[in-house]
């Protein structure tokens, strides 16, 4: 790594300054109890930054640092987790939200890898009824033990996600047979445990099954896809032969599949939709910090209107979303504290949440590309070299649009929700 930016301005980039500016933005909108989990995250990272004499360079591998920060909790705390002994005092989706803000500014591809597990973390989470085998499986991606991953997307189907062509046959001792293909599967070639969807029939939506899979077994073959925008993450194509599931493994039998990927849209855009945000933060913190140190024909470069009017455009577009995305989260909460879960929450306030979900995911997503590369453009060469995380905020940043559904699919379901509520309006 080849110093191109000056010790000065390098020095006041660091991550405790960073932070600094994200708290200042946010200690006005966070209630005491979420501003105080955002600084104690904050203090891990900083620690663990000094602690591991982490650069972040090309050579690191950032499934080193897994176990460390799912034993501190700071994998998910989207649930708390009392069934495996994990107990958090604050957990829920705007503890999800806060604990992204800072750990993406950490490290944005570190924070896409923790985010994959999540979703692999979410289904065994509302099926495990109990059972032995996924519990542990459950303990082991939210502590860290193993990454995980969720296998939906498929080679020739891609956001078609209901008519897959991976198969399950059931035997007679209640166990399946999966044979076929996915692919653009975050983490899967590192993980322990995988989510994978299947169906009875090719094609035929309505007999989708959904299944835990150790990734040990025999007929779970994997290679890495390389996403070069995301060098430091493991992506998979993965070839399921004869790949044999016990019984106690099938989280959701032929039927439910369909109905078991959808449940979990809701967390899984707005987890996105969250990441995208913090990009946003992540870049402008970048960019307010060096425009306000650089100076070019004697004067910092804030004060010349092209930059200044458009890096106060950037901020101003992200600190609205953080707003919408925040209100969101907390309304979220409220109401799985009051129907007593995730899945209890009615389908009418489940249906708006939906549309909801993919207007955030939709914007911020859209939102994110535009921020962080035009927050590199006002750093110039110092926004595009590898001596800080800009280049990693705009790579990412141009893959947020397609993740968890592309932003053509999220208008799809957009124009559709406008029909369903205007229905449920009684107009």
């Amino acid at each position: 790594m080849t110093q191109a930016i000056n010790d000065e301005i390098l020095e006041k980039l660091s991550l405790k300054n960073r932070y600094s500016f994200l708290n200042t933005n946010l200690m006005s909108i966070l209630t005491p109890d979420e501003f105080n989990f955002l600084k104690e995250v904050e203090r891990f990272c900083q620690r663990y930054e000094k602690k591991n004499n982490i650069t972040h360079g090309p050579e690191e591998d950032l499934y080193e640092w897994v176990e460390d920060f799912g034993q501190e909790g700071y994998i998910t705390r989207a649930h708390n987790f009392d069934m495996v002994d994990v107990n958090y005092e604050y957990w829920g989706l705007t503890a999800e939200f806060i604990k992204t803000l800072a750990i993406d500014m950490f490290s944005p591809q570190f924070l896409m890898g923790s985010g994959a597990t999540v979703l692999a973390v979410n289904p065994v989470y509302w099926h495990h009824d109990d059972v032995p085998v996924r519990l542990e499986a459950l303990k082991a991606m939210v502590t860290g033990k193993t990454p995980g991953a969720i296998l939906i997307t498929e080679p020739d189907r891609g956001s078609d996600a209901v008519h897959q062509l991976t198969t399950c046959d059931e035997q007679d001792d209640g166990s399946f047979i999966l044979n076929g293909t996915k692919i653009y599967n975050t983490n899967a070639p590192k993980a322990g445990y995988v989510v994978c969807y299947a169906t009875t029939e090719a094609n035929n939506p309505n007999q989708m099954a959904q299944f835990l899979i150790d990734t040990s077994w025999d007929g779970f073959n994997v290679e890495r896809v390389n996403i070069p925008w995301v060098p430091k993450l493991w992506l998979g194509k993965e070839e399921l032969n004869n790949l044999h599931v016990p019984r106690e493994y099938v989280l959701g039998a032929p039927g439910k599949g369909r109905e078991y990927l959808f449940e979990g849209l809701v967390p899984e855009r707005i987890s996105i939709a969250i990441m995208s945000l913090a990009q946003c933060w992540g870049s402008v913190a970048h960019a307010a910090i060096y425009a306000n140190l650089r100076e070019q024909f004697n004067q910092e470069i804030l004060k010349f209107q092209g930059v200044g009017f458009l890096l106060s455009d950037l901020w101003a577009q992200t600190t609205n979303l953080s707003l919408a995305m925040l209100k969101f989260c907390q309304a979220y909460d409220e109401k799985v504290e009051k129907f007593g879960g995730d899945m209890e929450i009615p389908g009418n306030i489940q249906q708006a949440m939906v549309a909801s979900a993919s207007q955030l995911k939709y914007q911020a997503a859209k939102l994110s590309k535009d921020v962080c590369y035009e927050a590199g453009n006002l750093m110039g060469g110092a926004g595009l070299c590898d001596n800080t995380l800009m280049h990693d905020y705009i790579n990412i940043s141009r893959i947020q649009e397609i993740v968890g559904g592309s932003r053509q699919i999220q208008q799809y379901i957009m124009s559709r929700a406008l029909r369903t509520l205007y229905k449920m309006s009684g107009i």
